[in-house]
């Protein structure tokens, strides 16, 4: 039919591979980036989740709560601490000064003695022997003395009639001088010989306690002998030596010249006093090779609590700050512009600075900055702010008593130096 349009056979060409290819491509990007887009917020989203509901959280509009203490007026004493080494004031190794025979040993190892107890004694038999021999010797002289002096008068008075000749008188004045100082010599004899046999009766030369034995009965002894018979150590009083760093040695110095001062002995393990002495001497010289200088302290160890060669905490006592302004040491802050405090007052606390004068571990020596019987919060500065608004929680808000002061002082917070824990001085 001539009025009939002629049918279409168009058709649509496949797509290239290329143009597949591209596509794939891109589907492939598509998942990786939502893959990647999903961890970013996994992990970023719910920190900041977090970090809003942190600070929702302190950002509360409540008063925030905190432990206060009030600052006090105490007087504070103020210490220097050391390592010391306790010394017995006396040893004496006690040694034979004549050979013999040990016939007996007259202690018990450990035994308290007094000075003069007999300890041991040496077979004396050859030293009385000598002793009664010059005894003999003096004797002898002493009857030839009194016949020449006899003669002596008799020659006298003849010599003054011109009967003999006068130098038969004078030899003869000439042998009483011979004699009476044979005589003075045999009396010099004597006393060698009784010492001589003193010295085989072994004594305490002081009081003490014995160590352990060095020899037994029947032993040959000799005065040679080093080891000696036992070793006596005097231990009441006792002393204890320690060092500190030169830098304290004018504080110590003009303390120590204006009265005793008083030295704690402490357990190395805990703050327990052993005992209570006095500072005795300072050494007259600083140890160039570590800048120390040596003291020593002399306790009377009643109880015998200090023993030679152990170790001891040395507290030594050089002042007493009066009545000075006491805070808890957690109540101090610092920041960039030094040390602070926040002060409590009408429910509001305040950020105040103090200069710190002497801190320890328990309590602070405020200087400037603060006085008695104002609150200051000692717990709770997580939320604390300048000016916030705060409720005291009940709990002590008293600071601990001055007598129980701080051991280890220091002055501005800082250490002491080499290691020791010392108070600087004021």
């Amino acid at each position: 039919m001539h009025g009939e349009l002629p049918k279409s056979n168009t058709t649509v060409a496949p797509a290239t591979a290329p143009t597949q290819k591209k596509r794939k491509r891109w589907l492939i990007y598509l998942i990786v980036l939502i893959a990647v887009g999903g961890a970013l917020y996994y992990v970023f989203g719910q920190k900041a989740d977090q970090q809003q509901r942190r600070g929702r959280f302190f950002a509360g509009d409540g008063p925030v709560p905190v432990l206060a203490a009030n600052a006090q007026l105490a007087d504070v004493p103020v210490y220097l601490d050391a390592v010391g080494t306790t010394r017995a004031l006396n040893t004496v190794t006690v040694r034979p000064q004549v050979d013999g025979k040990l016939l007996s040993v007259n202690f018990k190892e450990g035994q308290d003695v007094k000075r003069g107890d007999v300890l041991a004694q040496i077979d004396p038999t050859t030293f009385q022997a000598a002793l009664d021999q010059a005894v003999a010797k003096k004797a002898m002289d002493e009857a030839l003395l009194a016949n020449a002096q006899n003669d002596l008068a008799r020659y006298e008075q003849l010599a003054a009639t011109n009967a003999i000749n006068k130098q038969q008188a004078d030899t003869q004045r000439s042998l009483v001088a011979q004699y009476t100082a044979q005589v003075k010599s045999d009396q010099a004899a004597i006393e060698s010989a009784q010492a001589t046999l003193g010295y085989a009766t072994i004594r305490a030369p002081l009081d003490g306690r014995t160590g352990l034995r060095q020899v037994d009965e029947g032993n040959i002894v000799r005065a040679s002998d080093t080891s000696g018979i036992v070793v006596i150590t005097q231990l009441q009083p006792i002393s204890v030596q320690f060092n500190l760093p030169q830098q304290y040695l004018g504080e110590v110095n003009a303390a120590f010249a204006q009265r005793p001062l008083e030295v704690d002995a402490q357990r190395s393990d805990n703050d327990a006093v052993l005992d209570r002495g006095k500072l005795t001497v300072v050494d007259n010289q600083v140890d160039p090779s570590t800048g120390t200088v040596k003291l020593r302290a002399e306790f009377p160890n009643a109880n015998l609590q200090l023993w030679p060669g152990q170790f001891a905490n040395v507290r030594l006592l050089i002042n007493t700050l009066q009545q000075v302004v006491t805070i808890p040491t957690g109540a101090v802050q610092r920041g960039p512009n030094g040390t602070f405090v926040y002060v409590i007052k009408d429910g509001v606390a305040t950020m105040r600075p103090i200069v710190v004068q002497r801190q320890d571990e328990a309590r602070t020596v405020v200087r400037s900055g603060l006085t008695a019987s104002e609150q200051v919060v000692t717990t709770g500065f997580a939320r604390l702010t300048d000016g916030a608004k705060v409720t005291v929680s009940s709990g002590d808000t008293t600071p601990a008593a001055a007598t129980d002061a701080p051991r280890r002082q220091r002055q501005n917070g800082a250490p002491g130096a080499s290691g020791q824990r010392q108070n600087r001085g004021q």
